[in-house]
């Protein structure tokens, strides 16, 4: 049969009709944004949950030798649980033009509280000055820092392409400007871990913007030489990555080495199957923070091998997942924040895995939904209901959420 001719319009016949979830079959179910919804819910769920009960094990013995009950951590993280629990469902339940409108206040907000950790109400832990002591409890605003990036850079980044025309890089100085304030603040207080989880963010929002290469590659460039004066001036990160990537002496090995080689003794003891939840024996205030940074060591020494994978593969469903989601919206504002809470979780757990095999030299950084601690517990949290709010924008997945 003869093809119409037309007059260089598109007619029906021309416009390539969308997937249907019936159409998800094979390899295409790998993309089915309702498995994708429903996968990164059951991920975000197991991590915590699995985090509660390793936080649980790992602290017992920490708390007991400080004269404090062995439940002290579980019931402190199960708090945070439930905080951010209830912020993620607030965050889910808010249109996307919500986050449109305030992501400027928000950020407002994280630069102020990333500034008072320069005041007399800043304090440090493990030599970053990163922490605000509020009496009862301290938070670590470098977390919100996160969210806020997460939700302010993709609409900042897009008003500005539309300038670009006209004003050349200049139209994005609003953007780079609050960008670059926020991870100073962050870098002058010493946390180079929490500094290189915004970098990713930073990188990844600009590159789904469009932003100019040529000045991407400088500004890596400038970055990059940063970061290398920030390592040399300080002989404690110097160690840290001697450490890492060179021979521990004997001295060494009771100090600077000493959390790695412990984090090492544990994985290699777990084996396959590990030595059961709870019989831990690194924990006995012979590994450093083996519920917060290298949980990741306790999880190999009491799950094993098994375990570990089980916890990585959770991380590779929530970043599958919200990638999956990111590249079937139509709104990129929503497509761009998925793609920077995945860098933010996904990365950050990666780095935290990588630190305790010994990939990265020591960093500080917390495994996502698993390790111990409240502002990371409830800024992820928050985020996976962020992350779950904007999914529900993709059109089959309204779909089936208004059928059902």
């Amino acid at each position: 049969m003869a093809r119409t001719k037309t007059s260089g319009k598109a007619t029906s016949h021309d416009v390539k009709p969308a997937l249907s979830i019936t159409d998800y079959t094979g390899w295409r179910g790998l993309l089915n944004p309702l498995w994708c919804y429903h996968g990164f819910r059951v991920a975000v769920v197991g991590l915590t949950s699995f985090g509660l009960i390793m936080v649980f094990s790992s602290s017992t013995v920490t708390m007991t030798s400080q004269g404090k009950s062995p439940f002290v951590q579980l019931l402190s993280q199960g708090a945070f649980c439930i905080i951010g629990a209830v912020l993620g469902f607030i965050a889910m339940l808010m249109p996307v033009l919500f986050w449109k409108r305030v992501g400027a206040l928000i950020m407002i907000f994280a630069v102020i509280l990333q500034g008072l950790t320069f005041t007399p109400l800043g304090t440090d832990v493990y030599g970053n000055r990163g922490w605000l002591n509020l009496g009862v409890t301290t938070i670590q605003p470098a977390e919100f820092m996160k969210f806020a990036l997460c939700v302010w850079l993709p609409s900042s980044l897009a008003s500005c392409k539309v300038m670009y025309r006209k004003e050349g890089v200049k139209a994005y100085r609003v953007p780079l400007i609050g960008y670059l304030l926020g991870l100073g603040l962050v870098v002058g207080g010493k946390d180079l871990g929490t500094a290189m989880i915004l970098i990713f963010i930073g990188v990844v929002a600009l590159l789904i913007s469009g932003f100019p290469l040529k000045w991407m590659a400088l500004g890596a460039l400038v970055a990059a030489v940063g970061v290398a004066a920030l390592v040399i001036s300080s002989p404690n990160r110097m160690r840290r990555i001697f450490a890492a990537y060179g021979d521990c002496s004997s001295a060494d090995a009771q100090s600077v080495c000493y959390q790695s080689i412990h984090a090492n003794y544990a994985i290699a003891s777990g084996g396959l199957l590990g030595v059961g939840i709870g019989n831990s024996r690194e924990k006995w205030n012979y590994l450093p923070a083996a519920h917060n940074d290298f949980i990741y060591a306790v999880i190999g020494e009491e799950t094993g091998f098994v375990g570990c994978m089980i916890v990585l593969l959770f991380f590779v469903i929530l970043g599958w997942c919200m990638i999956a989601v990111a590249l079937q919206v139509s709104d990129r504002y929503v497509s761009m924040v998925l793609m920077c809470i995945t860098i933010w979780i996904v990365g950050q757990a990666l780095v935290n895995i990588g630190v305790v095999v010994g990939v990265f030299p020591v960093l500080g950084v917390p495994m996502p939904f698993v390790s111990a601690g409240g502002s990371s517990m409830i800024m992820c949290l928050s985020a996976a209901g962020l992350a779950t709010g904007m999914m529900r924008s993709q059109p089959q997945i309204r779909q089936a959420r208004q059928s059902a």
